[in-house]
This record gives C-alpha cells, sequence and structure tokens, in this order.
C-alpha cells in the first residue's frame, strides 16, 4: 500500500506542478540556472564516460571476433549499434540519474528541513512550480546531451579501434554506415525525453516529500537515486517493447 500511495502523491505533484505558474520575468532566471547545473555541469563527465565506452565496445568486439570469415567493419557496426540504442540514452541517463538526480533531491530535501518550502507557501507562491517546472523544462535540452554522447561514443570506438590495431578506418567506417536505420537515432531521442522527465521529477518528489533532518536528506538522495534508475530501467522496457517491438 505505501508503493501505491507514493505512485498516487507523485501523480498529484505532477499534475500540482504545472498549476498556478510563477511569474515568467522570475520562472525565465530559474530555468536559465537549472540549465547551466543540470545540463552544462554535466557535459564533463558525460563525454568522458562517453568516450571510454565507446573505446571499450569496440575492443571487446574485436576481441571475439575470432572467425577470419567475419568482415571487420563489423566493429564498426557493433559499437554504432551499442552506442546508440543503448549506451548513449540508458547508460548516460543512470550516471544523470545519481549525478543531477542527487542533488535534485539534496537541494530540494535541504529547503524542506530548512522551511524555505513552507515560506513560499505562506507568501502564495506554488512551491512545486517554483521549484521543479525549471527543472523539467532545463531536462529537456537533455536530448542533446545524448546526441553529444553518440558522437563521442563512435569517436571513442574508432580511435580504439583504428590506433589500437583491431580496423582499418575505412573498415570501421563502411561499419558504421552498414544497415543504418535512421529511427534508431529517434528511438533513442525519445526514449531521452522520457528518462530526463524521470530524472527531473522522481528526485523532486523524494526531497519534496521527505520527513526529518539533515541526515535524513542523505538517506532521501540515496533512495531517489535507486528509485530513477528503477524507472529508467522500466520505461526503457517499455519503450523498446513499444517502439522496436
Amino acid at each position: 500500500m505505501n508503493y501505491l500511495a507514493s505512485i498516487g502523491s507523485y501523480a498529484l505533484m505532477i499534475v500540482e506542478i504545472f498549476r498556478k505558474p510563477t511569474k515568467w520575468p522570475i520562472m525565465r532566471s530559474l530555468i536559465l540556472k537549472e540549465i547551466d547545473e543540470l545540463i552544462y555541469g554535466s557535459m564533463g563527465i558525460i563525454i568522458f564516460i562517453s568516450f571510454f565506452i565507446g573505446g571499450v565496445v569496440a575492443i571487446q568486439t574485436a576481441l571475439n571476433i575470432s572467425n577470419p570469415l567475419i568482415p571487420k567493419n563489423l566493429i564498426g557496426f557493433a559499437t554504432r549499434q551499442s552506442v546508440i540504442l543503448e549506451f548513449a540514452p540508458t547508460f548516460t541517463s543512470i550516471i544523470m540519474a545519481g549525478k543531477v538526480g542527487s542533488y535534485i533531491t539534496s537541494s530540494i530535501g535541504t529547503m524542506r528541513v530548512t522551511e524555505q518550502i513552507d515560506a513560499l507557501e505562506v507568501m502564495g507562491v506554488n512551491s512545486l512550480n517554483y521549484l521543479v517546472f525549471p527543472k523539467i523544462i532545463a531536462m529537456l535540452l537533455y536530448p542533446f546531451v545524448v546526441a553529444i554522447a553518440m558522437y563521442i561514443g563512435i569517436l571513442g570506438g574508432w580511435i580504439a579501434g583504428v590506433f589500437g590495431g583491431f580496423s582499418s578506418s575505412a573498415d570501421f567506417v563502411e561499419g558504421l554506415q552498414l544497415d543504418f536505420t535512421p529511427f534508431h537515432v529517434t528511438y533513442s531521442f525519445v526514449k531521452s525525453i522520457v528518462f530526463a522527465f524521470v530524472i527531473a521529477t522522481v528526485p523532486s518528489f523524494h526531497g519534496y516529500y521527505m520527513k526529518g533532518g539533515a541526515l535524513e536528506v542523505g538517506k532521501a538522495a540515496t533512495v531517489s537515486f535507486v528509485w530513477t534508475s528503477v524507472v529508467i530501467i522500466v520505461m526503457n522496457y517499455i519503450l523498446t517493447q513499444l517502439l522496436l517491438g
């Protein structure tokens, strides 16, 4: 019953976020602030991880090709498919759930503990709209982060494959172009938009409705990371069945 109650509270929170919006001049500054902290601030770790993930996929694919009859362009093909379909949208989202999600939960949870949210409500401000809506809008830019992760991941695979001596540049590029389906990129972007909404709202839910003191803020951040990751994995399965099944 606790899970059902939490799901109901989450749904009510989503509805409340879009009621009684904050004035645009204030909201604009909040959105720009969240874009800087949630999107721009995460680019470094995303680029770093994507580069090495692409390289690892290329190396592992090359090392598992023991049959000389299998063409070398399979390395580029496998790297492209792995990065575009799963690693860029899903693995990146798990990283974002840890980095961005923990930040969202701890920042809102601290405001709850220090009664800043109560002060907003007393002043007649819709605190959910004020705190959560800018994060949702900022995370709409998340597909651009995923696009960069795709590019960097494939670049990392090309560097690892070519400079590691596993494949020639021509074979790798030929594999990248082999049986390319543009809808796979669309599928990845659709997933990233759904994941972005999850990353913005699930940690906000745990931070907004937390109870206790400063110690509970850390516990709420841990719980929010776990549940955000669970929701991302479940939604990944559902979207894959709907879009590719």
